[in-house]
């Protein structure tokens, strides 16, 4: 929903737009680098208005405050294989986000514990209208408690999953092709939440300090669960995989003889006994950028993908892919902020070539060039990074000024001030 959307009350719109003219100060669009003609990533950056659902009435309920909430939003979304899963996300991953946070508009503005329960409404499976019932519930064991950080971190979880049905189900009509990594930031009641599926990562530069707000999903990094899905499902794998791993491909003429492996339940390594079924290919290989799945993908978490098959086989990949992210939360209040405090946002465009101190030592170099009250600075910096990436053409190739190669993949930055002028704290 958009403020200028004719269903909102004049001052809720009012104060929606009083909110984005303030966040244009603060919120640069992402650029790519320019190598190729065709730009697989993403990039999305909205206002959204959440109204509380609908009650028995068929009325909006009445918000404990009297208002809705708003949220920010940003995404990056790294297309392969095509840029169908990428444009699809970028347009309606928030929407999910705005649904499933509906629930939530008058619990995320009571401070009392969320109810375990919410009231039916009408469509729903089993609703009766039992307003009647008054009076405590009686509890017969003892009740989890429930934060609504919690909650929120669920709503996004969902909204990433019914993102990814919805590609399932429109894929053929709708022409979405490939999958996506999906780094998303959301802006709620003075917290910041960033959910990450896939590859592309974020960091927080606070006074010259970082702080990782998202980890890799790769085949390395997720070994184990997905040698632990191979082995509960060996059908998944067919006759063509094995869910062990082994430190190389191992040779006929090696069996009966004793060599290294890891299964599920190891992080170390141990030797067993090489058996006729250990000469088939390791469902996780590689090292480094160039692990892989299945021989076929070489990130595990992401959005799309249900096309994906092994090649020269009828083997499905999607079910090793989760779309699950891994959100971690960012308490603005909790922090006096300063201009040079941002979030860096970026695909594996920019990580690959870049580590967290050279990403801080570039914020601190580009910030400290301009006044604290300008906001160009932050296009500037963004700016900067991709083409520290990018590296310069030369001796047939892009090279970084340390002479290694710089990133051949598309490159997508969001630079967000988290203090100073347009500061959300």
């Amino acid at each position: 929903m958009s403020p200028y959307d004719p269903s909102f009350s004049s001052a809720t719109r009012e104060a929606s737009l009083g909110k984005m003219r303030k966040l244009r100060q603060a919120v640069f669009p992402v650029i790519n680098a320019g190598k190729s003609r065709h730009n697989e990533d993403q990039a999305c950056c909205e206002v959204v208005y959440v109204e509380g659902r609908r009650s028995i009435s068929g009325a909006p309920r009445e918000s404990s405050r009297g208002q809705g909430l708003c949220f920010y939003y940003w995404g990056l979304f790294d297309g392969h294989a095509g840029g169908g899963a990428a444009e699809m996300a970028c347009r309606l991953l928030h929407r999910h986000v705005q649904e499933q946070l509906k629930d939530l508009v008058d619990i995320l503005q009571d401070p009392s514990p969320p109810p375990l329960c919410l009231p039916s409404t009408p469509g729903t499976p089993g609703f009766s209208d039992r307003s009647h019932l008054v009076g405590p519930q009686p509890c017969w064991s003892l009740q989890k408690e429930v934060s609504h950080e919690s909650l929120v971190i669920g709503a996004i979880e969902n909204a990433f999953q019914l993102m990814d049905e919805q590609m399932a189900r429109e894929r053929r009509g709708h022409q979405v092709e490939g999958g996506c990594c999906a780094l998303v930031v959301v802006y709620l009641l003075g917290k910041v939440y960033v959910a990450n599926a896939g590859d592309s990562r974020a960091i927080i530069v606070r006074n010259g300090e970082i702080i990782p707000m998202s980890r890799e999903f790769t085949p390395e990094t997720e070994r184990q669960r997905l040698q632990l899905l191979g082995f509960l499902k060996p059908e998944l794998l067919g006759s063509e995989f094995t869910h062990l791993e082994f430190p190389r491909r191992i040779q006929p003429k090696e069996l009966g003889q004793r060599m290294l492996y890891r299964d599920q339940n190891m992080t170390g390594w141990a030797y067993k006994k090489i058996e006729l079924e250990d000469l088939r290919f390791p469902l996780v290989s590689g090292e480094g950028k160039k692990a892989r799945v299945m021989a076929t993908i070489g990130v595990t978490r992401g959005l799309g993908d249900h096309n994906l098959k092994v090649c020269s086989s009828t083997l499905p990949i999607k079910p090793f892919l989760s779309c699950f992210p891994e959100v971690q939360v960012y308490d603005l209040t909790q922090y006096e902020h300063c201009p040079d405090d941002v979030l860096v946002l970026g695909t594996d465009g920019l990580w690959d070539v870049t580590n967290d101190c050279e990403v801080a030592a570039t914020v601190d170099r580009v910030l400290s060039a301009y006044e604290p009250n300008d906001p160009s600075r932050y296009t500037a910096l963004a700016q900067a990074l991709v083409l520290g990436a990018r590296g310069t053409p030369r001796d047939r190739g892009w090279h970084l000024p340390n002479n290694k190669l710089g990133s051949g993949d598309d490159i997508s930055v969001f630079v967000i001030p988290l203090g100073g002028p347009g500061s959300y704290s």
